[in-house]
């Protein structure tokens, strides 16, 4: 019986190659491809910032996150995690979303997501781009895995019912999300809640729908490890979705976002909470409200490439040297 040649898998460039400011901008300066036709996991960017509400910026996210990606190198040091050495990855570009119109935007992500990311068997994780893409993203994934549960880092809970009348907006995504059967309430956890609220009672309602809510005071000068363990034990085997807010990080190590909240977590906790879900059935993730013109030095970019980074060292298939 013949056997099946072994593939060739992509790796990013590295340092003693080009330069790092050299070579196209991709993500960890991966091939580039037009959709995630071969890929087990691609990075995608989504170029939004029409749904946000206070700072605009992020529509610069991905393109930010990308330079500073340059820096990553293939092997995560720490866990051990090998992701290129059993995963076809590729950077697929952007999403061209309609900068004039968030509605339409919002069918533009699902339908990209549904026809050129999931149909392939393909892992998407996204640079956003405001919080609200991950609703189509979620919408898109419902097609192919029914309801997922959801591992949710942010300073909001993003489970407004209108912002200024309206239903979609980046405020609003996760009460969709439960409206339309996206996600199982009892497998939801968020992370990182802080700052002050239109009334006393917002967390209440997440509480509710089953979500196991974690504010930022729990989290305060101690490791997360012992939570996540929590985590993976409520989660169980059904697939898992990631959605990591960057302003769910303290301003001091990510100043670079549209709502910032003082009180947050470090940016080792947020390794940790991503680390964490290693063992759980990742299908996909985003990091999302990067919004460069609020950090010149690129660390908010930087942080946002390294948590990516840590999304796909977890995804199920990832090798670890131990």
């Amino acid at each position: 019986m013949a056997k099946t040649p072994k593939r060739t898998l992509n790796m990013p460039m590295g340092g003693n190659d080009m330069p790092r400011a050299g070579g196209p901008a991709t993500m960890m300066r991966l091939p580039l491809q037009k959709d995630a036709k071969g890929l087990d996991a691609c990075f995608v960017g989504i170029p939004l910032d029409w749904g946000a509400s206070n700072r605009s910026g992020t529509r610069m996210g991905p393109r930010y996150i990308r330079v500073e990606s340059a820096l990553l190198r293939p092997y995560n040091v720490v866990t051990r995690a090998a992701p290129f050495d059993a995963l076809q990855v590729a950077d697929i570009s952007d999403v061209p979303v309609n900068p004039y119109n968030l509605l339409d935007s919002v069918r533009i992500i699902e339908e990209f997501y549904t026809k050129k990311i999931l149909a392939h068997g393909c892992k998407p994780l996204t640079l956003g781009g405001d919080h609200t893409v991950t609703l189509p993203i979620l919408r898109a994934i419902r097609k192919k895995y029914g309801p997922v549960g959801l591992v949710h880092i942010d300073a909001h809970a993003d489970i407004n019912d209108t912002m200024f009348g309206e239903k979609i907006a980046h405020g609003t995504p996760f009460r969709r999300c439960v409206e339309e059967g996206l996600i199982e309430g009892k497998r939801v956890v968020q992370i990182g809640l802080r700052g002050s609220g239109y009334t006393a009672e917002d967390f209440d309602w997440p509480q509710r729908q089953g979500f196991r809510v974690v504010q930022a005071t729990e989290c305060w000068n101690k490791s997360l490890a012992p939570l996540m363990k929590e985590v993976r034990k409520q989660l169980g085997k059904g697939p898992v979705y990631i959605s990591f807010d960057i302003d769910g990080l303290d301003p001091s190590f990510a100043p670079g976002t549209g709502t910032p909240e003082i009180g947050g977590l470090t940016s080792a906790q947020g390794q940790e909470i991503v680390r964490g879900c290693r063992g759980l059935d990742v299908i996909g993730g985003d990091l999302v409200e990067v919004s460069p013109p609020y950090d010149a030095t690129g660390n908010t970019a930087l942080v946002g490439a390294n948590l990516l980074f840590e999304m796909l060292c977890v995804l199920p298939g990832v090798p670890y040297r131990d």
